[in-house]
């Protein structure tokens, strides 16, 4: 009998072996688009119904994937592109993909894979043995190839609640006319993912926006333009749009500017969508030059050096010559490079000119072995001198946007994420002057309302630009800066007297205060609020008080203007992205219907691409929804 025992041991370790061997299989092939052919990177794969194991096409659209062994079909999954399932009939499977005519509530993409370490580096060998992303993570940026929050830096953000009109009658807040923030989740959606909570900052959303309202008259460079609606995401409310206009100024009439060049050419910066892109943007910026106008290039890299004296705006080719001589490589030190740039644009400072330092970086930087706070009170300095910071982000992957917006505030300036040439070229030619020149600063708004018609209302965004009700008088407070045609938009979400709200703060009856009874005598029966303004000129010092009322005439949503309209769809675009508490009833539908419907004139297609942004978005965060409910339903089964 034992003569036995050993040779059927050995078949059976055998067996286990092929068995073991055969429990996946290698399936390789190509992914192009159906029109023209080419590869198409970043395309999700997922074996069986329903979805398990994945992979991600690379760079010319090729894939490998493992799959169990006896998977039956493979599944191609592309946001844009029609969704196909294909039988597995050998180990070589090639699919050309055509681009999706379907509605939002048509599409359906069966799942996205989230990806840890280099994003590029798993897409160059494309196998990606991980779990299918929840909702949760593609909600946080962590999907399709791109867990890009793990070395990216943002600022947390605690979105502004609702107060109540009587006990809190104030609302002060700083101006701001970055709009990194929408750039930069585009980016994310390009990617095919979401971007993180707090990567959504909703005021540069809709600040991305050019709203074209009414021009300043008399000696004022802002004009206030308000308007009342309802609000689309809850009707019952009302929704105030503030808009802010600063005077257009043509180019041929901007004072003459003195630019430093602070560009980051550190090891961080050796990508293509970074120190490339930058050259490339900074040529754009070039062109718009002209001879009254002086340009210096400051490099840093562990040491700061200056690579091109300050030089006549029309010596264009000596400008990007030296651009074009530029390498990444090296530690990287900011603060000895800002340094040099301050003290170079203070060497050839032209009075009653436009004087800046424009840093460029992925903000991956420091001040030797400093502080963030030491890097911010450096630039706190330098602005008393009438050097104002531009701030411009570049890249992805180690972005630390909690950087670069405090830096770009505190050295009165603005802040733009660059991510892609379509982008420096509406930055640094379309808006030049809004851009470079400032014609107000220390701009402040505080909002007084009428607790007689207002019960509690809601600042939309700004977190990080609250002001004290007593900074608004405070002539030494910093707030922010308007440029040369800059246009500035606000809302306020509010309840109105006599509606019932979760949202609204539920208190005692007050003793001593003025009940809204006695306030409506004071304020008459149709006012809101009344908007104050207050800014200084660019060289001044002492601030100019403007004011306007506010009155709710009962127009319907439908009924406002385009340009309401659209920025109102671009905040509920922001609280749906945020996953907000305050988001109501909003949807990815309602914002694709009612920006489609205020496009306007939109002349360089903005506004119509961030309809095609916005149904991206709606399509992974819904199909991946119901992804998540279909596989919780198996799990059931």
């Amino acid at each position: 009998m034992k003569q036995f025992i050993l040779p059927f041991l050995i078949l059976l370790i055998c067996t286990a072996f092929r068995i073991s061997a055969e429990e996946t299989m290698t399936i390789t092939g190509k992914v192009t688009d159906a029109a023209t052919g080419q590869g198409l990177a970043g395309v999700s794969i997922f074996a069986g119904m329903p979805p398990k194991g994945a992979g991600h096409t690379k760079p010319d659209g090729t894939y490998k994937i493992a799959v169990p062994a006896g998977t039956k079909r493979l599944i191609f999954s592309y946001v844009g592109y029609q969704s196909r399932t294909l039988e597995i009939n050998g180990i070589v499977i090639n699919v050309a993909l055509s681009a999706s005519k379907n509605t939002i509530n048509e599409t359906v993409i069966r799942g996205y894979q989230k990806r840890t370490g280099n994003p590029f580096a798993a897409m160059a060998t494309g196998t990606t043995d991980v779990p299918v992303a929840n909702v949760e993570q593609l909600l946080q940026g962590k999907v399709a190839g791109l867990n890009l929050q793990n070395n990216e830096s943002y600022t947390g953000i605690n979105e502004n609640s609702f107060k109540t009109a009587l006990t809190h009658p104030l609302s002060t807040f700083s101006v701001d006319v970055d709009a990194a923030s929408y750039s930069n989740l585009r980016r994310f959606i390009n990617n095919g993912g979401l971007p993180p909570a707090d990567a959504v900052r909703i005021e540069e959303m809709v600040n991305y926006f050019d709203y074209e309202y009414p021009q300043p008259k008399g000696n004022d460079p802002v004009s206030i333009c308000t308007e009342v609606a309802d609000a689309p995401w809850n009707t019952r409310h009302k929704l105030v749009r503030i808009g802010l206009q600063g005077k257009k100024v043509p180019t041929d009439r901007l004072p003459a500017s003195n630019l430093v060049f602070l560009i980051d050419v550190s090891g961080s910066m050796n990508y293509y969508n970074k120190l490339p892109l930058l050259v490339s943007s900074f040529k754009m910026l070039t062109g718009q030059l002209r001879r009254e106008d002086r340009v210096a290039i400051v490099v840093y890299a562990g040491n700061a050096g200056l690579v091109l004296p300050s030089t006549p705006g029309n010596e264009k080719m000596q400008i990007k010559d030296a651009l074009n001589r530029l390498s990444a490589g090296g530690s990287t030190a900011g603060g000895q490079g800002i340094e040099l740039a301050y003290k170079v644009a203070a060497q050839h400072f032209i009075k009653e000119g436009n004087n800046r330092v424009i840093l460029a970086t992925d903000g991956d930087f420091n001040v030797g072995a400093s502080s963030d706070r030491d890097m911010e009170q450096l630039i706190e300095s330098k602005r008393k001198s009438g050097i104002f910071l531009t701030v411009l982000g570049f890249g992805m992957g180690n972005y630390k946007d909690s950087k670069m917006e405090v830096l770009a505030d505190k050295g009165n300036g603005n802040y733009a994420y660059i991510d892609n040439i379509s982008e420096a070229r509406k930055v640094l030619v379309n808006e030049f002057g809004g851009t470079l020149f400032t014609i107000a600063k220390d701009v402040k708004l505080q909002v007084e309302f009428n607790p007689a018609k207002v019960q509690a209302y809601r600042l939309v965004g700004y977190e990080n630009r609250m002001l004290k009700a007593r900074d608004f008088n405070d002539d030494t407070k910093d707030a922010g800066e308007m440029g040369a045609g800059h246009t500035v938009t606000a809302f306020y979400e509010v309840i109105p007297v006599g509606v019932k709200s979760s949202f609204s703060e539920s208190v005692d009856p007050l003793k001593y205060q003025r009940s809204p009874e006695k306030a409506v005598k004071l304020t008459g029966n149709t006012e809101l609020m009344t908007v104050k303004l207050r800014y200084k000129e660019p060289d001044g010092d002492v601030s100019k008080l403007m004011q306007q009322t506010v009155a709710d005439r009962g127009t319907s949503f439908a009924q406002a203007s385009e340009n309401f309209r659209f920025a109102a769809a671009v905040a509920e675009f922001g609280l749906l992205l945020k996953q907000s508490p305050f988001k109501q009833n909003a949807s990815f539908d309602h914002v694709i219907s009612a920006a489609s419907a205020a496009l306007g004139r939109d002349r360089e297609g903005y506004r119509a691409e961030f309809v095609k942004l916005a149904r991206s978005a709606g399509i992974m965060a819904r199909d991946l929804l119901t992804f998540e409910q279909t596989e919780k339903r198996n799990e059931k089964d």
